[in-house]
């Protein structure tokens, strides 16, 4: 599928490049400029391309992100967007409606720019945090919840957007948890050099810088 949508792509117009895997897409970003539009999977085959779409959010990457996924669910769509995605085509699909999705995504993409949370980098494959040569493990959950803040860098996150980003839908989370895992992040994050801090609004919400 990838070597077939490159090519109808590039026969479109666009400047196609593709890779296997999540933690390909964020080495390439890394050392590149990242692209004007991003088609990811759901089902990489070493991470979960929401958690990817986490990870280029927390580095400040403002690219509209179009999910392809074989899960049709209303669940999994919620999901998609609460993790920063901008558009969601189910599999299969009609070529000529990707085309579609991506001119108008691309449409409304213009004036982003990009803002990234000091040296702090996510992988979406091990579900790290890192700062320099330091790395800490996370949690899915934990991860989700700090690639929420940092997408954002210096503005308030409010609860139920947390909760949205790192928890299924439908899913009861109460107050002292979702604070017992902002507690937990703090606790990593001081073991990072040179890491963002987490501040809180009480009984609103919490943000990074």
């Amino acid at each position: 599928m990838r070597t077939l949508l490159v090519r109808g792509l590039r026969e479109e117009g666009y400047r196609a490049e593709s890779v296997g895997s999540g933690t390909e897409l964020i080495e390439r970003v890394a050392r590149t400029a990242p692209p004007d539009l991003f088609i990811i999977d759901i089902g990489l085959p070493d991470a979960d391309g929401r958690d990817v779409c986490q990870a280029l959010r927390a580095q400040g990457i403002v690219a509209p992100v179009l999910f392809l996924t074989a899960r049709d669910a209303l669940s999994d769509r919620l999901s998609g967007f609460s993790a920063g995605g901008d558009d969601y085509l189910t599999k299969p699909f009609a070529f000529a409606e990707l085309v579609a999705r991506l001119a108008a995504l691309l449409r409304r993409a213009g004036g982003e720019r990009s803002v990234q949370v000091g040296d702090l980098r996510l992988d979406p494959a091990t579900h790290a945090a890192m700062c320099g040569e330091s790395t800490v493990p996370l949690t899915p959950t934990e991860f989700r919840l700090l690639a929420r803040l940092a997408a954002t860098p210096g503005k308030l996150v409010r609860r139920h957007a947390l909760i949205e980003a790192a928890w299924p839908h439908g899913a009861i989370v109460h107050d002292n948890t979702l604070d017992a895992y902002i507690a937990r992040l703090r606790r990593k994050l001081s073991t990072l050099p040179g890491a963002p801090a987490i501040a809180t609004t009480h009984g609103v919400g919490y943000s990074i810088r």
